[in-house]
């Protein structure tokens, strides 16, 4: 069989409801790399918040941060940053409206307040072991690659219409993915296949979330989770399963990267 090239997001597609890796999904990848095939992660994540995931499934590849920052066998070949001035103003706005931020690089996470619910009860949900530093000034001293801005939908209303130089993604109640404008999952991928020099027919991409669109609608080959929303699955080529329900394994017996009798 011709190598392929297979991406996986994380939360949602990887791992179910509880943030555990089901068996059949661990024992999918562990075939599709002994087929010979190219497994990567592609993610909204960090680097540091699925450090022990690459390790259990023997992944050194990867799209991380919504596409921004891009690992090829542990070497960075692509960063995105988000541009400091831009920051600024953002950070302006958001605290005139009292919501606070939390800014990624590849290998943490800092906060401008100390505590704040919403920003608790978001990261709470992803279950990853690394506590968000407090330090404002971050922005303005190292590079970064994603804000996290904590506000409901309702109170999201003006980001949009104010800031061109970001994209706007939310991925929980209290929650918006802040990207650079033309940043996505998509654009990260298109890094790595490049690099990797495999044919657009022979690359697969799994997902089940909002930021997962552009990367679903530009690879061929796509598949969204059954516990996607539904914008997800229309975004996508295959719908399979629930998460819950060995969605991955039996998304990649749908599209004939596992034999029904594996």
């Amino acid at each position: 069989m011709t190598q392929k090239l297979i991406f996986f997001d994380i939360d949602g597609t990887l791992l179910d409801d509880e943030k555990r890796l089901p068996d059949s999904t661990k024992q999918a990848i562990a075939d599709l790399q002994a087929a010979g095939h190219y497994v990567a992660i592609a993610t909204g994540r960090a680097p540091f918040a699925f450090k022990s995931l690459l390790t259990e499934l023997g992944i050194s590849s990867y799209v991380s941060i919504n596409g921004q920052y891009v690992v090829h066998n542990g070497e960075a070949i692509y960063k995105h940053p988000l541009q400091p001035d831009a920051l600024a103003a953002l950070e302006k706005y958001a605290k005139e409206r009292q919501h606070p931020l939390v800014h990624l690089n590849h290998d943490n996470w800092y906060a401008n307040v100390q505590h704040h619910p919403h920003i608790e009860a978001a990261v709470n949900s992803l279950k990853i072991d690394k506590q968000i530093t407090y330090n404002p000034s971050f922005y303005q001293q190292g590079e970064v690659y994603q804000t996290l801005l904590f506000c409901t939908e309702e109170s999201e209303t003006g980001y949009d219409q104010t800031f061109d130089q970001f994209h706007f993604v939310r991925w929980h109640d209290y929650s918006v993915d802040v990207m650079p404008a033309g940043g996505s999952k998509a654009a990260g991928i298109s890094q790595l296949i490049r690099e990797l020099q495999i044919p657009a027919h022979d690359v697969y991409a799994f997902g089940d979330g909002l930021n997962d669109i552009e990367m679903l609608q530009s690879i061929e080959n796509s598949v969204a989770m059954g516990n996607a929303p539904d914008a997800v699955k229309q975004a996508a080529s295959t719908v399979t399963k629930d998460v819950n329900d060995d969605g991955i394994w039996h998304g990649l017996k749908l599209v004939g990267l596992l034999k029904e009798t594996s």
